[in-house]
């Protein structure tokens, strides 16, 4: 008898701890409801719809559709789009060059890839992409539009593009290439070193390594700073940003990520050593900086060591996870949100450069009442052997023509005044 009582009162023990609570089986009841539902809409469009539909397209099309509803960078890549997607972080693959997003039912271009088709096409930073080809894009979803726009090597596409300040669309053909990503370029200005940045793949931070060596190497202890050019850079990948943040701080904070569960939270802290030896930085940011660029751009305005220069970046705050799914391919799907030193979500704010420099065209105008005035030019004036002068004006030369970037112009004479006040204070 005393056993039979124990027997029972251990299912009840058991029930007790295991068996959900009232609202709980009431969510899973409404949870299961809504499940028949998209059965029952899955059955009526496999029998009833104009043309035979294929069962895998379908689900692929809710699950993309369930996915892109949260937000705009959550999807469904099929094997296919994982592969290329796998590729394309490791800084190779196929296409037109462009990072995109979807904006009301339109792909939006988030920043034209450096020495790729849609830069030399001329694609900017905030066109909207309405068609491709004559197809209108409005009712795909952001991967579909995507795999559109990808194809063979050396075949044409037709984009139709809007652009704010332009009255139509316009048309755009561009030709597909393999698009292989130079992660990092560099130069000598001066005695300045500019270091380029177009995205954050798994070549970055070798890539940054070697061509702030070779700076060094040429300028020696001449180099005064160094300008971090992240202008039009879309982001990639979370470990690549933290790995370049790390390489110019000493110490501190990088980037927090913070999910729905309090045990999600991440830290990313700086090791010891500079590879600028302390040397004063800017860095260049522009609407077309994304992501892991953020993520640079903040950590090191908020730890003080870089000066911040140019226009408000994208604003894409957002970590994604990349899930794979057995035979099937993977999720992408927004996990956490990632927060600067300080504490500031840049999530559709972006961040704020320390000085503002929006880009401009800077031309020399060639008028008479411009015109240089000098000794020179005064009736009677008294010549020197040697000196006489046949005209007042310089002939403009070829290099007067050439277009000129005004937010880097702006960064390097920024460092050249710290040096000067730097020189200054020491004498």
């Amino acid at each position: 008898m005393m056993r039979n009582v124990l027997a029972v009162l251990g299912i009840s023990i058991l029930l007790a701890f295991s068996a959900p609570t009232f609202a709980e089986a009431q969510s899973s009841s409404e949870t299961y409801r809504q499940l028949d539902l998209f059965g029952e809409v899955f059955n009526r469009v496999r029998a009833d719809y104009v043309d035979e539909v294929d069962d895998e397209k379908l689900i692929e099309a809710a699950v993309n559709g369930m996915l892109q509803a949260l937000d705009p960078h959550s999807g469904f890549l099929n094997a296919k789009n994982f592969r290329e997607m796998q590729v394309q972080t490791r800084g190779e693959f196929g296409g037109l060059g462009i990072e995109v997003t979807m904006e009301n039912g339109f792909v939006k271009v988030i920043s034209p890839i450096e020495g790729t088709p849609a830069e030399r096409a001329g694609i900017l930073t905030g066109d909207i992409v309405t068609h491709i080809g004559s197809e209108p894009i409005q009712g795909l979803t952001l991967s579909q539009a995507v795999e559109k726009m990808r194809g063979p090597v050396n075949t044409d596409i037709l984009l139709t593009v809007v652009r704010v300040g332009v009255d139509a669309p316009f048309d755009v053909t561009l030709t597909r290439e393999v698009i292989r990503i130079a992660s990092v370029r560099s130069r000598v200005e001066g005695n300045i070193g500019y270091v380029r940045i177009a995205s954050f793949s798994e070549q970055t931070v070798a890539g940054l390594e070697k061509q702030i060596r070779d700076i060094k190497s040429e300028l020696g202890e001449n180099l005064a700073g160094v300008v971090l050019d992240l202008r039009g850079n879309p982001g990639g990948l979370l470990d690549q940003a933290v790995k370049v943040s790390d390489a110019f701080l000493e110490q501190g904070e990088i980037v927090s990520t913070r999910g729905r569960q309090a045990g999600d939270a991440q830290r990313f802290n700086a090791k010891s050593g500079d590879l600028a030896d302390g040397l004063p930085m800017v860095v260049l940011i522009n609407g077309g900086s994304a992501s892991a660029s953020e993520i640079v751009a903040g950590a090191l305005q908020d730890h003080g060591r870089a000066i911040i220069l140019g226009t408000q970046s994208f604003g894409k705050g957002s970590v994604q996870t990349i899930i794979p799914i057995a035979g099937h391919g993977a999720v992408r799907l927004t996990t956490s949100l990632y927060y600067t030193p300080s504490g500031r979500s840049i999530q559709a704010t972006g961040i704020s450069p320390d000085i503002v420099v929006e880009q401009a065209r800077l031309e020399t105008v060639q008028s008479q009442a411009n015109a240089r005035r000098s000794e020179a030019n005064l009736r009677n004036h008294i010549e020197v052997d040697g000196n006489e002068t046949e005209g007042t004006e310089a002939a403009a030369s070829p290099a007067d023509e050439r277009p000129f970037d005004f937010q880097l112009a702006r960064a390097y004479d920024l460092l050249r005044g710290i040096q000067l006040f730097a020189k200054k204070s020491v004498n």
